[in-house]
């Protein structure tokens, strides 16, 4: 599969999906597209349900070569109770900052019990959940879990500090800062630009005049990060990316531009779980 001609086309898929399959709260999704002449957002963050997630990806993946879906959803949740241990080691430095993580366990229905949404949204898309093979292969369509939070965390500074997260969700009216709002699009576009993304500066100057956001402006903003997340993980220097976890009990993929924090690393030796 590939688009016409010989110019070979990547396609990231970046998804937020809520975790339940509610109408009244979707989740949101985008598409960024590489090739020779370098990335492009090719669509916006749009909100989405679970079925029409799959269907945005079954268009890609027969116009691409290589699709990554980059999802903000647990993906590989073995465990029946309590919390995975790779959402242990990150919550090590997401507590840090302030931030929560949410323990992902089979038994919390509508979540990750048998019938849950994100099983049949697996089986439906047919994606290959193998980070490192992503990276390597040359076409295919593949899988990884990944979670915003960590990424704000390892790109700006500011945030990484205690109780230094971005207080960015509208639907926290309490919590809500319109100033962190403004910050998480400037590290965006910050983290956008360093993979070269076409168009990112004019979407990040859109989210930055909405001067009233609302909790689904915040899902499409985290559809354009783990977008981003996808994007940095095909395209950056290994190094540059980290792997907290494995496919058995469960991973997390985020950016570490500035290398792994220490914390991270700390907590992952401390709970024997793998970070690379």
């Amino acid at each position: 599969m590939g688009d016409q001609g010989s110019i070979t086309t990547i396609s990231v898929v970046g998804f937020d999906s809520a975790w339940t399959d509610n109408p009244k709260a979707p989740g949101a999704i985008c598409v960024i597209r590489l090739d020779s002449r370098g990335a492009r957002l090719h669509m916006e963050p749009r909100l989405v349900s679970f079925s029409e997630a799959a269907a945005v990806i079954g268009a890609e993946r027969s116009e691409v070569s290589k699709c990554l879906v980059a999802l903000d959803q647990p993906t590989v949740v073995p465990n029946l109770s309590g919390s995975r241990p790779v959402d242990k080691v990150a919550a090590a430095l997401i507590s840090w900052v302030g931030g929560g993580v949410q323990p992902a366990n089979r038994s919390k229905l509508g979540m990750f019990d048998d019938a849950a949404p994100i099983w049949r949204f697996k089986q439906a898309i047919g994606a290959i959940e193998d980070p490192e093979a992503a990276r390597a292969a040359s076409s295919g369509l593949f899988l990884i879990e990944v979670f915003p939070a960590l990424a704000l965390v390892a790109l700006e500074s500011a945030y990484c500090q205690r109780l230094g997260a971005p207080k960015y969700n509208p639907a926290n009216r309490k919590m809500f800062r319109l100033e962190h709002w403004h910050s998480v699009a400037e590290t965006i576009r910050t983290f956008g630009s360093l993979n070269t993304l076409d168009q990112i500066e004019l979407w990040c100057s859109d989210v930055s005049a909405n001067l009233m956001p609302r909790k689904a402006d915040q899902d499409k903003i985290d559809a354009m990060i783990c977008g981003l997340i996808g994007l940095h993980w095909l395209v950056a220097p290994r190094e540059q990316s980290v792997m907290i976890g494995d496919l058995d009990n469960g991973y997390m993929i985020a950016p570490a531009v500035n290398g792994i924090h220490g914390r991270l690393v700390t907590a992952a030796r401390e709970k024997n779980v793998p970070i690379r």
